[in-house]
């Protein structure tokens, strides 16, 4: 029976981890983001596409090739499939991006050489706290600084 309690209590301690919480948040969310996706497909794009090639307005019938009398080839549909993919990608890409960016607390700045720095905010050399720009204090330890404080940038 301590077997039994051990399984449900690493159970437990799995489900609190914020991992997994984050994890269903994102699941949620991922599936109402591509409800909206397939509307602007189905709705915006597919008729777009309809209108190009001749289709009837409500589904791409110009890119169907009939089998018989109940199947065709649906070449709508795929398109349809993977504009939905690309478009759920490209937000997923952007999302991730300035959150990674926002977690990293800096700025990514393009210089004219092409090379991609980060900007990061002055921290206090004794306590290594973050301190305000221009700060001649640490307002953490207290500390003099031995020069005003100055963002630096390091190399992404």
């Amino acid at each position: 029976m301590s077997k039994g309690r051990g399984f449900i209590k690493e159970f437990k301690d799995f489900i609190n981890r914020g991992n997994v919480m984050d994890m269903a948040v994102g699941v949620i969310i991922g599936a109402a983001f591509t409800a909206i996706v397939t509307s602007l497909t189905d709705n915006i794009i597919n008729p777009f596409i309809s209108l190009i090639t001749g289709g009837n307005g409500t589904k791409i019938s110009g890119l169907a090739i009939p089998v018989n009398d109940s199947q065709s080839i649906d070449f709508g549909a795929f398109i349809s499939a993977i504009l939905n993919f690309l478009i759920v990608a490209l937000c997923v890409f952007l999302i991730v991006k300035a959150f990674n960016r926002m977690k990293d607390g800096g700025k990514l700045v393009r210089r004219k050489d092409g090379v991609e720095e980060v900007e990061m905010a002055p921290v206090c050399p004794f306590c290594k706290e973050e301190v305000n720009v221009g700060a001649t204090r640490c307002y953490h330890c207290a500390a003099d600084l031995p020069a005003p404080a100055e963002v630096t940038f390091e190399e992404a």
